[in-house]
């Protein structure tokens, strides 16, 4: 199913029209040319910049004679942080528009591989580049390969497939992140003993894959004393994701900690709350949503490994837009930090 965000480029015109001048008055605040008021400086500069327009790249793209197409496909489902990238892509309507630049999205289940590999596949011949949630599985890696060899742009988003031949990669080090949350579990739950819980949304999702073995890491050679139980998988479902913790919690009355790898996390909150042992663990998920900022706030979460979802949004836009001009791509202005988010630094 897909949705058009953006189909009309923004010109010179709509710019004079929007700053109440002439398209001749533009013409000369951009040139820099005498004979136009300070104040009509002033309103025409305002009205570029609150529409991120750049004459230039607009009239390169102008030249072009068409759009280019960008298809994101993104998880189906009630995933609150992926819901905020492409809340983030519709904001960017006019720097899109300016450069040309049409975004789709496409909805589908990323934890089914025939069905992610099957909407890949539909995508061929149709957009100048694809970036995709993506699910490390032979079938999605073919669909990402064939992508790439009829000369669609590909670029993996939040979850990787490093063997295939997309062509850039836009998301945080997910083992780093799930270092930093078994880190952040091991030190807070301060016990001498005890068990850690954790569930996933799959573990076929490399982003979640590489996130559970960085935590391992760190549990297993500075917290050897806690004893890590076998990962559940909740598919970032809130109703599983419940159903999972309440089980759990009501077979394993000394679970000390648990990290939420990825969503679901309105769901294992309900679980931990309904137990009456919300202020008994410690409590470690991913990414600031109105969901997450709530736990926090009222302490049934202590802390959440974030990424953000603006630069994430921008970022892959940026690295298509370069790779289908042949552009170089600005790794250190892509690159995704990792920040850790408690209470007392909720942005």
């Amino acid at each position: 199913m897909k949705e058009q965000h953006i189909s009309t480029p923004l010109t010179l015109r709509d710019i004079a029209r929007q700053a109440g001048v002439s398209l001749a008055t533009v013409d000369r605040v951009l040139h820099n040319r005498p004979g136009v008021r300070p104040d009509t400086v002033r309103r025409v500069k305002e009205t570029i910049k609150q529409n991120a327009f750049q004459p230039h790249a607009a009239a390169a793209e102008l030249a072009r004679g068409r759009a280019r197409r960008f298809a994101f496909v993104m998880p189906s489902g009630p995933n609150l942080f992926m819901h905020q990238i492409q809340s983030y892509l519709g904001e960017m309507s006019a720097w899109l528009a300016a450069r040309r630049l049409v975004v789709e999205m496409v909805a589908a289940d990323v934890f089914n591989p025939a069905v992610l590999a099957t909407t890949l596949e539909s995508l061929a011949g149709d957009f100048d580049g694809v970036a995709v949630v993506a699910l490390d599985h032979p079938r999605v890696r073919a669909a990402i390969n064939d992508l790439a060899d009829g000369g669609t742009k590909v670029v993996t988003l939040v979850s990787d497939v490093p063997s295939s031949r997309r062509d850039h990669y836009v998301g945080i080090d997910n083992i780093a992140a799930g270092r930093t949350a078994g880190a952040l579990v091991g030190r807070l739950v301060g016990s001498p003993q005890g068990k850690i819980a954790i569930v996933a949304g799959s573990q076929a999702l490399r982003d979640h894959a590489e996130r559970i073995f960085g935590f391992n890491q760190v549990m297993a050679s500075e917290f050897s004393q806690l004893d890590v139980m076998p990962v559940l998988e909740g598919r970032d479902e809130d109703e599983r994701s419940e159903y999972l913790m309440t089980r759990l919690l009501n077979d394993h009355p000394d679970i000390v900690g648990l990290y939420n790898v990825g969503a679901g996390t309105p769901g294992i909150a309900k679980a931990l709350m309904d137990s009456g042992r919300a202020n008994q663990m410690v409590f470690v998920g991913h990414d600031v949503t109105v969901v997450t900022r709530k736990l926090l706030l009222n302490g049934v979460m202590d802390a959440a490994i974030s990424q953000n979802p603006g630069h994430e949004a921008r970022a892959a836009v940026r690295v298509l837009l370069a790779l289908a001009r042949g552009e170089p791509i600005l790794s250190e202005q892509e690159k995704i930090r990792i920040d850790i988010v408690m209470r007392d630094n909720l942005p």
